[in-house]
Formats: structure tokens, C-alpha cells, sequence
């Protein structure tokens, strides 16, 4: 378990910020980037959760109350796999498996299994648990691609960036599950739709 017992080191005014291991790199360095899009991911998933919960208790809001906590404890095991350089992580302490992608993939079926195909692509919004899982699925996609930047520049574990993009498509389906099933709106795209008829107040 980590231990944290003083929230500020000063260490960090001269723009680095510390790794596991030990390395220094500066606060800017696509590294630092891309662990701070999963946070950021991460924070965000935490308010959909929070809405969730206030829904009335029932077998499907407990389920996603479930699913989304093990997004969230997954997160932050990512979020230290990329805060720490790979000459520096230790194989015994391995935190990201393909059973982790597998899982994902397993409850995004079974959602989709519940859902009517789609004949539009969705706007997000609707309710705050399906805009603010829409907002994350775009976060996750920005952390996406700073993996992918990353990656040019060092090799990345590859399960990191498998799992993040499934996470992007489960965030959708997410979305769409609940707007079907925890009476959640949905709107969708209507192409070419310019203006709004009786928009005018006087």
C-alpha cells in the first residue's frame, strides 16, 4: 500500500515532478501528459459515478455502481504502470493483464446484447450520468492518443493503450445502456439540422 504522509515536497517548483523509481522528468514530458489524461479520465468516472448513485437503488444502478468502480481501481493501476518508467517496474508487481482488456470486452457485449442498433451517431447529453460518461469516453480518447505520442518516443507497454481504447468504446456503451435502461435520455444526431423553428422567447 502507498503510504502518504505530507501532501507537499516543494520539489516540484522548478517544473519536474518525481516517478516511481525514483526518475525525474519535467512536468511537461509526454509521459507526465499522458498518466495526467487518466486522471483526469479517472476524476470523471468519479462524478458519473456519484449522479449514479443518486438514482433510486436498483439491480442495474448497482451494476454499474460495480462495473464503474473496477474502471476506476484499473485507472489508477494504469496511471502508475505510466508513472513509472519501464526499466523501472517490477515484473512481480505487474497490475495490467489481458484479462483486464477481456473483462471489458465481456461487459460491453453483454450491454450491447441489450441495446436496439443505432441508426444516427449520439449527442452527448440528456442527463448528467449519460453527458458525463460521454465527456469521459472523449477524455479517454485524449489519453488514448497521448499514449499513442508517447509511445513514439519510448516503448509502452502495448496492453496500456488496448486497454484504454476498449475503455473509450465501453464508455459508449455505457452511455447508451443507461440512457435505455435507467431512464436516461438519448438524443441523436439529425443531419443538417441548422436551425430551431420557435426559438424566440417574446
Amino acid at each position: 500500500m502507498v503510504r502518504i504522509n505530507k501532501v507537499y515536497t516543494r520539489k516540484g517548483d522548478a517544473g519536474e515532478t518525481g516517478l516511481g523509481g525514483g526518475n525525474r522528468i519535467l512536468k511537461c514530458n509526454p509521459r507526465v501528459e499522458a498518466y495526467g489524461e487518466i486522471d483526469e479520465l479517472n476524476s470523471l468516472i468519479g462524478l458519473v459515478r456519484c449522479f449514479n448513485l443518486q438514482k433510486p437503488g436498483s439491480v442495474r444502478r448497482d451494476k454499474l455502481e460495480a462495473i464503474l468502480q473496477q474502471v476506476q481501481q484499473k485507472l489508477f493501476d494504469l496511471g502508475s504502470i505510466l508513472a513509472t518508467l519501464p526499466k523501472a517496474r517490477s515484473a512481480s508487481t505487474r497490475l495490467l493483464a489481458q484479462a483486464d482488456v477481456d473483462w471489458l470486452e465481456e461487459v460491453i457485449d453483454a450491454m450491447n446484447e441489450e441495446l436496439e442498433p443505432l441508426n444516427s451517431f449520439v449527442l452527448p447529453g440528456g442527463s448528467p450520468v449519460n453527458a458525463f460518461m460521454h465527456q469521459a469516453r472523449t477524455v479517454c480518447r485524449r489519453a488514448e492518443r497521448r499514449i499513442v505520442s508517447l509511445g513514439l518516443q519510448e516503448k509502452e507497454d502495448p496492453l496500456v493503450l488496448a486497454y484504454v481504447n476498449r475503455l473509450s468504446d465501453a464508455l459508449f456503451v455505457f452511455g447508451r445502456w443507461t440512457a435505455a435502461h435507467m431512464g436516461e435520455a438519448e438524443f441523436l444526431w439529425q443531419p443538417g439540422s441548422s436551425s430551431t423553428p420557435d426559438w424566440r422567447w417574446k
